[in-house]
């Protein structure tokens, strides 16, 4: 699954708002306007959530609606996989332009549309695999993404510098995906980077997770939507990736 969206341009930085809005942490701690800022922002990262949920949803009803149409497709036409895996493609690059023009319409439109896509896959996915299990691996998943977005919002220390590590990581796993897949075709191999890949995207919730808590700290009123949206998406992803590896690990095949 694709991974990540560059925030830089949806918020100010700290400096530039502060001069901007006259900005003092300590005059407005306490403050009527600081109480109300605080529950501002505390409103839009609860619904990064409630959106990654909702998308969730969405995925979980196509994964069970869409598969029999879906493969009838690719049994005619095979080649019909790599033009679902542009398109979900194409719709992270339009996301991105979405978001940094502030669009939170078309942002929500294209998020929905790759959350169903995504669960169509899943589907076919799902097929080699014990329900039960599948069940399972979503339970464990959903403890180990909660219990790390929590740390990313409690965390008092900046994971900026992890993030880039950890998204030099995704690409390594992409690149050694890719190689295994057409030349090595080597089990333990896969094996490896699905435990690699759970590490990686782990951490990449709690960074995404605080990256989202500063954005909303930042930002002007009029992007708070769309950084609730973009934030949804980034969680989101790192909950299939997280799950697919750990299924990967951990699932039963039939």
């Amino acid at each position: 699954m694709a991974q990540g969206f560059d925030q830089q341009n949806q918020y100010y930085s700290q400096d530039q708002y502060q001069n901007n809005m006259g900005y003092d942490p300590a005059a407005a701690e306490g403050s009527v306007l600081g109480q109300v800022n605080t529950l501002m922002h505390q409103e839009v990262i609860a619904k990064s959530f409630l959106y990654m949920v909702a998308a969730l949803v969405v995925t979980a009803v196509a994964a069970f609606a869409a598969p029999n149409a879906l493969a009838k497709i690719l049994i005619a036409n095979p080649m019909a996989i790599y033009g679902l895996i542009i398109a979900e493609l194409a719709i992270v690059i339009v996301s991105n332009i979405a978001i940094k023009k502030n669009n939170a319409i078309l942002t929500a439109i294209l998020f929905t549309v790759y959350s169903f896509l995504t669960g169509a896959t899943l589907g076919i996915i799902f097929w080699a695999y014990d329900l039960g299990s599948v069940g399972a691996v979503f339970l464990m998943t959903a403890g180990m993404f909660g219990a790390t977005a929590i740390y990313g919002l409690v965390c008092k220390k900046d994971l900026s510098s992890v993030g880039g590590i950890l998204m030099m990581g995704v690409i390594g796993i992409i690149i050694a995906s890719v190689v295994n897949m057409i030349f090595l075709h080597s089990e333990g191999i896969d094996l490896i980077i699905s435990y690699i890949g759970v590490a990686v995207f782990v951490g990449l919730t709690a960074y995404d997770t605080q990256k989202i808590k500063k954005a909303v700290a930042y930002a002007t009123p009029d992007r708070m939507a769309t950084i609730a949206l973009s934030g949804a998406f980034e969680l989101y992803l790192d909950f299939i990736n997280i799950f697919l590896r750990l299924l990967r690990i951990m699932g039963r095949r039939k």
